[in-house]
This record gives structure tokens, sequence and C-alpha cells, in this order.
């Protein structure tokens, strides 16, 4: 039998979940490189990392940056996970209310009360996967919340939710959520299996 690496075995339980679920590279799509161009423009060359540093869900597509190829796994395991998110809420949602939602309520940029709703979701899921694989000192590292609330506060997402205090106080919030859960998860394992 085949040894898969997590990031494997995570496609694989993906393209069960999703049919036609498939990864493309950005470089390879038109669409992706039209993207970049508006996303450019939009933001006044605020964001200019799209096909470099973004993954991007679109349908059942996850479109990849040149840095995927050489991403880590447990990276990359992260990385999916939060993009398993964006694949659930299209599902739950339907493409044509997804993108609306993503782009419109209640502004394209400056104030997206829709993406940053849809982001949180997919982030939390984010912070969950860092805690389960890398631990709670990787969790709490203050370079990762700035990291996180810059995402929402800047350029990367056209500032889809400029209230700084409101993000932070999120994030501090889902870390929280997520550090119980993971000690009530400890205390309900049988005494013989704690490590």
């Amino acid at each position: 039998m085949a040894d898969f690496s997590g990031s494997e075995r995570l496609i694989r339980e993906m393209v069960r979940e999703f049919s036609g679920f498939r990864i493309v590279p950005k470089r390879e799509s038109a669409l992706s490189k039209l993207i970049d161009l508006a996303l450019k423009l939009v933001t006044f060359g605020g964001q200019r990392e799209y096909l470099t540093h973004y993954h991007t869900v679109l349908g059942n597509t996850l479109y990849t940056p040149a840095s995927w190829e050489n991403t880590p796994d447990l990276e990359r395991l992260i990385t999916l996970r939060h993009e398993r998110v964006h694949l659930r809420q299209r599902r739950r949602l339907s493409f044509p209310v997804m993108a609306f939602v993503y782009m419109v309520p209640f502004f394209p940029v400056g104030l997206a009360y829709g993406r940053a709703r849809l982001e949180w979701e997919a982030y939390e899921e984010t912070l969950a996967a860092t805690a389960e694989l890398r631990g709670l000192e990787a969790l709490r590292s203050p370079a990762l919340r700035e990291h996180i609330v810059r995402r929402f506060t800047g350029a990367d997402y056209g500032w889809m939710w400029p209230f700084r205090s409101v993000v932070e106080r999120w994030y501090d919030d889902a870390t929280t959520r997520i550090e119980q859960a993971l000690a009530a998860n400890v205390a309900e394992r049988p005494q013989g299996h704690r490590v």
C-alpha cells in the first residue's frame, strides 16, 4: 500500500468529497491572470501577490501560486484545510450566492462584510489546523496573529474589514475556542492514551 503525505491524503479526501475537485497552477490559468490584473487595479497596486502567494478556490478548482510545488507538506495541509472550508461554503451557498456574498455586501473594496464572514470561518480552520499540527505555541505566535489581522485590514483582500480591533477580538476569541476544544479532547481521552 502506498504511503501518502498528509497533504496527499487530504487531497484524496477532497476529491471524494467534491466531485471534479482539481488543483491548477495559477500560471496556467488565463482567468487567474485576469483576476490578478483586476486586483492590482482596484487596490491601486496594494495587492500585487495574487499570482505568487495566494491560493484561490473557484468552483471545484483550487488555483495555486508558483510556490505550491516547494511548500512543505505541513503548510500545504494547513492551506488545504482552509480551502476546504471555502469549498464547503460554496456547496452550502451555491456558486452564484457565494460569489455575490464574497464580492458585494457591503462594498467590494473597503468594507466587505460578506467576504470577511466567509474568511473568518476559513481562517478559524487555519488556526485550528495550526494548533493541531504545530502546537499551541504556534497558535499563540504574535507573528501569526499580526499576519492574519493584516490580511483582513490591509490590501490583501481589499481592506475587507478595516476595523482592526474587531478582527483582533475575533482572532483572540477563535484561539480561545480552539485551545478549549483541544483541552477538552485531551481530557476525554482514556488515561492510557494521553500524550
